[in-house]
């Protein structure tokens, strides 16, 4: 580990230099929102903005994504043989990530690279990227990341993170990988070590003095699946839910998808695209049969499977990093931090 610091005033010049190497990507101000996407030639990344509408996880694990393709063409010699489509793996960069979104690549993780199966689509591309992130100076108020494990200035997950100190960044430099995107931009100037250590303390210390929303989860690993599957708070909990799939859409450890194939004339392509546990066919069998027929079934699934199953299964904490886009994005106002303290306190009647 080392740290660099960064002139403003050198800032965009490093990163125009980089482009050499990488690709880049990073928030950029759509309207009155901000987006994580591709960096075009002469635009930097927006570095003062609260919170992306939507996290990076598009980037290693887009909305649609191709995946095989197919001939039914005869005359062509390899028909009838679906073929991987070939993937652009160059080396990328995420600059002005969130902290909790890094984090959050580190838990889809465990769905996409186990010791079974390595998904070779969403493996590739986290491995090709390099994540710089941001450490927020001023979390805002939907933002409880210090309940889940991560918080204003985690590193966990990142190659690099950034602090802003007005005229400059103090970067931190974490990996191999972070490094050579530091050496890429031309950004040389190292900074002391003992200091640069203290001033991220401090900075942390004073971020997380400002996050006022906060949730508890000491209890949820003692508490059996049929104790909160059996609760009866979860028709109150969904009677204003309208299925809309806005929170798993904004989620950055949301990992379902579904595979679908598209046909045209005798060409044929295989999609993997995002799905949401709030629709009603998520679950439907090929008999007409639903085992979430139900809004109830289908709140209850969503907050258990964030909250328990990946919980009891990973020992990991809980499937979420406290971002808070699903709170603010929620059109009827349902919230997670009020949903995990209901689980956390629940006490079965005898």
């Amino acid at each position: 580990m080392k740290f660099i610091t960064i002139d403003k005033k050198d800032w965009a010049n490093g990163i125009e230099k980089s482009r050499g190497i990488y690709q880049l990507f990073g928030p950029v101000k759509d309207k009155n929102e901000f987006f994580i996407k591709h960096l075009e030639k002469d635009t930097l990344p927006a570095m003062e903005y609260d919170n992306s509408v939507m996290s990076a996880k598009s980037i290693i694990f887009p909305q649609t994504e191709k995946m095989l393709t197919a001939t039914l063409d005869e005359s062509q010699e390899d028909h009838h043989i679906m073929k991987k489509i070939e993937t652009d793996d160059t080396p990328r960069a995420v600059i002005g990530i969130r902290p909790y979104d890094a984090k959050a690549m580190k838990l889809l993780k465990l769905n996409f690279d186990t010791d079974d199966y390595r998904d070779p689509y969403w493996c590739d591309a986290y491995e090709a990227t390099t994540f710089v992130g941001l450490g927020i100076n001023k979390p805002g108020p939907f933002d409880f990341s210090t309940s889940t494990g991560t918080g204003p200035f985690c590193d966990d997950g990142l190659d690099v993170l950034l602090a802003d100190l007005d005229d400059k960044y103090l970067a931190k430099v974490l990996t191999d990988k972070g490094a050579a995107f530091v050496g890429a931009c031309g950004f040389d100037t190292v900074a002391d070590e003992k200091e640069s250590l203290a001033l991220f303390d401090i900075l942390r210390k004073e971020a997380e003095k400002n996050i006022a929303s906060h949730i508890e989860t000491d209890k949820l690993k003692e508490k059996t699946v049929l104790e909160l599957h059996e609760a009866p708070f979860w028709d109150d909990l969904a009677f204003s839910c309208i299925n809309c799939g806005t929170c798993t859409y904004v989620c950055p450890t949301c990992w379902c998808f579904d595979i679908q194939d598209e046909v045209k004339q005798k060409e044929s392509v295989r999609l993997r695209i995002w799905d949401t546990c709030m629709s009603p066919l998520f679950t439907r069998h090929a008999t007409g049969h639903n085992p979430r027929a139900s809004k109830t079934q289908r709140v209850r699934q969503r907050f258990m499977h964030k909250l328990k199953y990946f919980l009891d299964k990973y020992d990991q904490g809980i499937m979420c990093v406290g971002c808070g886009r699903c709170v603010k994005s929620c059109p009827v106002n349902i919230d997670i931090r009020e949903v995990c303290n209901i689980m956390n306190s629940y006490e079965k009647q005898a």
